[in-house]
């Protein structure tokens, strides 16, 4: 076995990379790398991971699944303050309360029984995290996330019947297509809806993302390797 195939993941020098990747974009497109939120998404690694990448001074992760954040994240965030969660993943209206509860944001707004439980569970808990409404840019039947055409009304409908407060889009472009015109199509229905957030950008495609306006890229194995 090759001493590369043997050699233990850098976290830390992973992370250090992602950051001055996305300072060289932030150059390229004359924009403030501070206005770019570096999300780790640390979905199916364990503690150690990501205490690695926390003692590398990162703070803000996304998990995919409300039950496995439940089993590792009240633990870590005993030890550490500061640290900000995101659901970057489905949810389930049957999971509203527990997403409420753990995370300080929900990605993946897309359907009016979510936007029911959500506005329900964020009045009992007095807890409100930063939401964000998927748009499926690329019509994919098997993605959540809203159509384009229906983007408009549905932001309507989460504003004046549930009473949300909705802060940006998140999209996930097709994966054997150029994601540049997808996340165009997410920052245009942002800008004439008033969004100031934009979740777009993952490993692969973030440095484009953040030509296009993306606020918040989420990034996972850039970060922590390969996952199993």
């Amino acid at each position: 076995m090759s001493e590369a195939a043997t050699k233990p993941h850098d976290t830390a020098a992973a992370l250090a990379k992602v950051h001055a990747d996305i300072a060289r974009a932030c150059a390229e497109a004359n924009r403030d790398p501070a206005s770019v939120t570096l999300i780790a998404v640390s979905k199916t690694f364990g503690a150690e991971a990501i205490e690695t990448a926390i003692a590398a001074g990162q703070r803000v992760f996304g998990e995919n699944r409300v039950q496995e954040t439940r089993a590792k994240w009240p633990e870590i965030r005993t030890r550490h303050d500061g640290l900000s969660l995101h659901l970057i993943g489905p949810l389930q209206s049957n999971k509203a309360k527990e997403a409420v509860a753990l995370f300080d944001a929900i990605h993946s707004v897309d359907r009016p029984s979510i936007c029911e439980a959500l506005a329900k569970e964020i009045a009992k808990q007095g807890r409100a995290p930063q939401l964000f409404v998927e748009i499926n840019t690329g019509a994919e039947p098997q993605k959540a996330g809203i159509l384009p055409e229906d983007a408009d009304a549905f932001l309507r409908e989460c504003r004046d019947r549930y009473r949300l407060t909705i802060a940006g889009l998140m999209c996930i472009p097709p994966f054997d297509e150029s994601p540049a015109p997808h996340f165009a199509l997410t920052a245009k229905i942002a800008a004439r809806n008033g969004l100031k957030l934009l979740s777009m950008g993952m490993s692969a495609d973030f440095a484009t993302a953040i030509q296009f306006g993306a606020t918040h890229i989420r990034v996972g194995s850039a970060i922590f390797g390969a996952r199993g």
